[in-house]
């Protein structure tokens, strides 16, 4: 399910390679307008959803009601997922090389559900349900679902009870986090029954240097053409770009009208990033006659640069880099510098780190459930796109290009989603529990570098599963985990009952009246990670592990949170036969009176030598047991 539609023209829905469509698909696409999506044996489904949006905003024009993708994000998304292989791919020139999405050879469905935002609401909870619905009527597999608003309770989340219910059908469900970080709190879609992804980095950039006359050389990234000469050009901030009627705020940040077209021609403007587009400052500059833009990160941008198709030559660069930039223009009367061709780099170190906007936990809705899941790569991914628009959407911008880079947890979920694909085409008999505990439990918690995962790449920040869950993702390990963290239906209504929903609330998850166990913890739910909020003396909980692979012993190591002592009984467990399921108590214990509420970070992993189970441990001080 993608948001915005698909773009059924572009290469990585080509049918080629791809044999009949399954018999038990049921599904369609709806061509019957001029601009309808017609279907082949790769893109086996296109429907819209749009009454609730209509019931609310009124009436979409005729070129409107389709399945078509006319903003890019849903062909971007899609393709990542499950795009065909397209050799010569690139974006401009750039990362020239085969796309491909996760699960190559699946054919895919796109099931439309956002509309033009009317009062900020874009998505609505009856046209995403009945989306839900009827991908499950249709017969999918995955749903990979690049949407989210705040996180609110699993009662009034149209997307959770959706999700629930394709769940319920044997449907994984892989979901964004969200883009609001790098706040604490901010990851949404946090039901359990969801596998919920952050946003990480490749190993890759694309590189342009910002070159100061003092002789400083600060690297940057762009999508953008290079200057037209090579020579040094005047350097000028925003502020000092001032149209005569704009407050020099709005100047520095390069808002709408705030540049004076005689101060900035022919010179490169440096602009502070804010809470207007990126693109968009570069499209002031360009407006004024600017020759190009510098894009400095403010502080709480940090060191995150993303690579933009700017409309000018342009670079983003860090903060840090920023106040080189702007203190050098202040200390001479002419400030001279010149930006670089951008360029693909391979190989960079450290990689891969978490994106600042990647939405972070705890979970507000049910802290006991750790969310995001898994972080995978959310940041400068190359992805089909719809030719219906320019890839900035500006009005002067008149370049089409079939594939473009795009950033946010909308990126990263859909990668999650591929290798969901894979999975089930490995192993049709695991739940969507199992395959969210194979890809939780054999992730990876350390950079490239061998050192640990960091937030923002250069800061020396170390992340936390708070921002990456339980790891970077890795496909190849999860095909073979060794053991799953399994959970039924009935575990997940019965999570829902130790979470204090009465049975008629209940009802909108399952089939019928469900009688709540007399007796309940949230505690015991069989989450392949452990959060323990507030500890105060001791807590158990119980867990139980089913062996996917061959008979063996598996032995319990612990890695304790500070000030906490863990332990496991029993410590070591052996499966006789594939399917077997053995159960485990974990005990934790303060090492000390206090009170606080900061949290503090562990393992369990369960390894038979070739196998490593690892869960993350997340524990807080603080209340009563």
């Amino acid at each position: 399910m993608h948001g915005v539609g698909v773009w059924p023209e572009s290469r990585s829905f080509s049918e080629e390679g791809i044999g009949p469509v399954p018999s038990k698909w049921k599904g369609t696409c709806e061509n019957d307008t001029a601009v309808g999506v017609p279907c082949n044996r790769k893109l086996i489904g296109a429907r819209y959803f749009n009454r609730g949006y209509i019931a609310y905003a009124g009436r979409l024009t005729s070129s409107d009601n389709s399945a078509r993708d006319k903003e890019g994000h849903g062909t971007h998304t899609l393709s990542t997922a499950g795009g065909n292989f397209v050799p010569g791919a690139n974006v401009f020139g750039l990362g020239n090389g085969t796309a491909k999405g996760g699960s190559p050879k699946a054919r895919v469905a796109s099931y439309k559900v956002c509309w033009p935002p009317v009062n900020g609401s874009e998505c609505f909870d009856a046209d995403i349900m009945k989306a839900f619905d009827m991908a499950i009527h249709d017969g999918v597999d995955v749903l990979s679902v690049s949407l989210g608003g705040e996180p609110t309770d699993y009662f009034n989340d149209g997307l959770a009870i959706g999700a629930f219910h394709a769940v319920k059908n044997g449907i994984t469900v892989v979901c964004s986090a969200g883009n609001s970080g790098p706040m604490d709190g901010t990851v949404t879609n946090n039901a359990p029954w969801i596998i919920t992804v952050g946003a990480s980095t490749l190993d890759r950039e694309f590189e342009t240097f910002v070159e100061l006359r003092n002789g400083k050389r600060l690297q940057g990234t762009s999508l953008s053409s290079p200057l037209p000469e090579k020579k040094f050009y005047p350097l000028i901030t925003g502020e000092q770009a001032k149209a005569a009627n704009a407050s020099a705020a709005d100047a520095l940040l390069c808002k709408p009208k705030s540049l004076d077209h005689e101060k900035a021609k022919g010179k490169v403007v440096v602009c502070l990033r804010g809470e207007t587009g990126r693109m968009d400052k570069g499209y002031q500059a360009a407006l004024v006659g600017a020759a190009g833009m510098i894009l400095c990160n403010d502080k709480a941008s940090g060191n995150e640069i993303i690579a933009d198709p700017h409309v000018l030559p342009a670079a983003q660069i860090t903060y840090t880099d920023g106040l080189a930039v702007f203190a050098y223009i202040n200390s001479t009367d002419r400030a001279l510098g010149y930006i670089s061709a951008p360029t693909a780099k391979l190989g960079t170190k450290p990689a891969p780190f978490m994106a600042a906007f990647s939405s972070r936990g705890p979970n507000t809705v049910t802290p006991e459930i750790l969310k995001p899941d898994i972080t995978a790569p959310g940041v400068n991914i190359i992805a089909a796109f719809s030719e219906a628009i320019s890839p900035t959407d500006f009005d002067f911008d008149k370049r089409k290009s079939p594939f473009i880079i795009e950033s946010g947890t909308s990126m990263s979920c859909p990668h999650v989603a591929g290798v969901v694909g894979l999975l089930k085409t490995l192993h049709p008999d695991w739940s969507p529990a199992a395959i969210r505990s194979a890809i939780m439990t054999t992730a990876r918690t350390r950079a490239n570098t061998m050192t640990p995962i960091l937030v923002d790449g250069r800061d020396g920040l170390e992340a936390t599963p708070f921002s990456y869950g339980s790891g970077h993702i890795r496909p190849n390990r999860a095909q073979d985990p060794g053991l799953v963290y399994d959970l039924s239906i009935n575990d997940y209504l019965d999570f829902l009952c130790a979470s204090g929903y009465n049975s008629t609330m209940i009802e909108h998850f399952s089939d019928g009246p469900y009688k709540c166990p007399e007796s309940t913890s949230i505690f015991d739910f069989n989450n392949p990670s452990i959060t323990i909020r507030q500890l105060r003396n001791s807590v158990s909980v119980i867990r139980k592990v089913k062996n996917v692979g061959l008979p063996g012993t598996y032995a319990a190591h612990v890695r304790e949170p500070y000030g906490i002592s863990v332990s496991v009984e029993p410590s070591t467990l052996t499966f006789e036969n594939k399917g077997d399921e053995k159960s485990f108590e974990v005990t934790f214990k303060a090492k000390w009176d206090g009170v606080t509420e900061d949290y503090e970070f562990g393992t369990l992993t369960w390894t038979d030598g070739r196998h490593y189970v690892r869960s993350p441990i997340v524990v807080a001080f603080g209340g009563d047991n």
